[in-house]
């Protein structure tokens, strides 16, 4: 399928690894020049080397954290006027709440809050101006089936949704969509960590093994799955869908809605 987008600009935050990355493929193979941000150089430009042999789109990288100003001025500087907004970082470790700090608590909300909602606020009215812009955030299914132990990442990522889910309806008349998509268990390296830790010194094997058989699909996601979907979100005809979140899990949250 053409996705229509040929040509336009995209900035994919995590872009150098799992899920982000897997998004920017995506996007590159659709024609669209990317720029894919993170934290570790090395990793980014191996990833935009990779992309590229894959794709033979020319990726641009920006090692930044998002989560500071100077870090958000840095890839908007390399993509000023993106027609494409792809957000994206990693949630905070699980623990038990009275443990959490006020500090941990503002980290998680710098990371997985408010990071998107100042690069959405930087680049929304350009897409408005230009009459399209795509913005996809790559949150989680702990959205709709909030874990205990991961609170910290349950608690910022419910508010970005619920203030993507506001601004969704004031901007849709400009063909600027806002969406965001849930991912269960996804076969990245970061879920690999994530069972090495909840397995606590177990056997990690028998551990994914079980989380496993608790997906209908009885298997873990492939990151390609998962981009595929978010460049179809990006995509030309794709804007009638806004304000929603769209979960990708395998069938593992029990719920109609």
């Amino acid at each position: 399928m053409d996705l229509g987008i040929k040509g336009r600009k995209a900035i994919v935050c995590g872009g150098s690894a799992g899920l982000g990355r897997a998004t920017a493929v995506a996007l590159a193979r659709e024609g669209v020049d990317v720029v894919i941000a993170a934290r570790d150089e090395a990793r980014l430009a191996k990833a935009a080397g990779e992309i590229a042999a894959q794709t033979g789109a020319d990726v641009r990288v920006v090692a930044a954290d998002v989560t500071t100003e100077a870090g958000r001025a840095a890839v908007l500087a390399a993509c000023p006027a993106p027609d494409i907004l792809i957000n994206n970082a990693g949630g905070p470790p699980p623990g038990d709440f009275r443990n959490w700090t006020r500090d941990d608590w503002l980290k998680a909300i710098d990371g997985n809050m408010l990071s998107a909602i100042f690069l959405i606020q930087a680049t929304i009215d350009g897409m408005i101006e230009r009459k399209f812009g795509r913005v996809v955030n790559i949150t989680s299914h702990m959205v709709k089936a909030p874990a205990n132990v991961l609170g910290l990442s349950n608690g910022a990522r419910a508010g970005l949704t619920g203030f993507v889910g506001g601004l969704s309806r004031e901007v849709a008349r400009h063909n600027v969509t806002l969406n965001s998509v849930l991912p269960g268990q996804f076969d990245t390296d970061r879920l690999k960590s994530n069972h090495a830790r909840f397995a606590q010194g177990g056997d990690v094997e028998a551990y994914r093994d079980r989380a496993k058989s608790q997906i209908p699909a009885r298997r873990f996601g492939e990151p390609q799955e998962f981009g595929d979907m978010c460049a179809f979100l990006c995509g030309a005809n794709a804007g009638f869908i806004t304000g929603q979140n769209i979960l990708l899990d395998g069938g593992q949250f029990p719920g109609l809605l």
